[in-house]
């Protein structure tokens, strides 16, 4: 990111000070310049309200006003909430002012009597960092937007993606790395008979009545390897005597890291058919 000389010079600049001799000594200086946008007023009362209406990249702000000084001024452009950087150099005759200005929240000073050439420096720093947080937000909110298009974007297809999976398979599963169940899509429980969890080959011995274990034990042999599988075929019989036959297919998912976190994957029913 970078600022033009442009940039820096067409920067909106707002003089408070009750001194007419004083505003006009800065807005000459700051035109002399080339500063094309120079703003003033006497009346410290009117500083939130003008930038609230249109937001300054730099006020110079004498401390030492009637009525309102420049501390409560500042109180007052904070307690706006309008704008995460307080845009404020500080115009100061007393030495003690100094530092209870910069914590109350102004990024730099000058004293009086001023130096043409140190205030010159300061104010044109100032409005650069100034410049430089306001592209920075933009960037940042730019960047969100982006984000949330992307999250939209990718909501959508995995939802289009589980729509034509459900279309296309009888049931979509996923698995954590333990080899628990995390997500089943499909009438897994009508067409097994049983849950989803028992899938997992080391809790099928309780109702391993029935499976073939050729293709249990090909299964469990391709996940423990971290490998993808195709049509791995398993059959069941049922205590009535009629015969299932599935064909489950699934690929690993790792981290970032390369940990494996879990298998995901489609099952479809191909065969069943009554006792003979």
């Amino acid at each position: 990111m970078t600022i033009t000389a442009k940039e820096v010079l067409n920067a909106r600049i707002l003089v408070v000070d009750d001194q007419q001799v004083n505003v006009r000594l800065l807005e000459e200086m700051l035109m002399a310049a080339g500063y094309t946008q120079v703003f003033a007023t006497l009346d410290p009362t009117l500083v939130c309200r003008m930038h609230r209406e249109t937001p300054f990249d730099l006020i110079l702000l004498d401390l030492q006003l009637p009525g309102m000084d420049g501390f409560q001024v500042m109180e007052g452009l904070k307690a706006s909430g309008h704008d995460s950087y307080l845009p404020v150099l500080v115009i100061t005759a007393q030495p003690g002012h100094k530092l209870r200005a910069l914590q109350a929240g102004a990024k730099d000073f000058v004293s009086k009597p001023f130096d043409m050439v140190e205030v010159k420096a300061r104010i044109h720093n100032l409005i650069e960092i100034r410049l430089l947080h306001r592209q920075l937000e933009q960037h940042n909110l730019e960047l969100e937007r982006q984000v949330l298009e992307r999250t939209a974007e990718l909501q959508e297809s995995e939802a289009r993606y589980r729509a034509l999976t459900e279309l296309a398979t009888d049931w979509y599963w996923e698995q954590d790395h333990e080899g628990n169940f995390t997500k089943v899509s499909g009438p897994v429980l009508e067409m097994l008979g049983f849950r989803v969890a028992t899938l997992e080959t080391e809790a099928l011995p309780s109702i391993s009545e029935g499976w073939d274990e050729e293709g249990r034990l090909e299964l469990q042999r391709r996940i423990t390897s971290r490998m993808p599988f195709l049509d791995v075929l398993l059959e069941r019989t049922r205590p009535d005597g009629s015969h299932q036959s599935f064909r489950v297919s699934g690929t690993p998912m790792f981290d970032r890291g390369c940990n494996l976190i879990g298998y995901r994957g489609v099952g479809v029913e191909i065969l069943a058919w009554g006792r003979s």
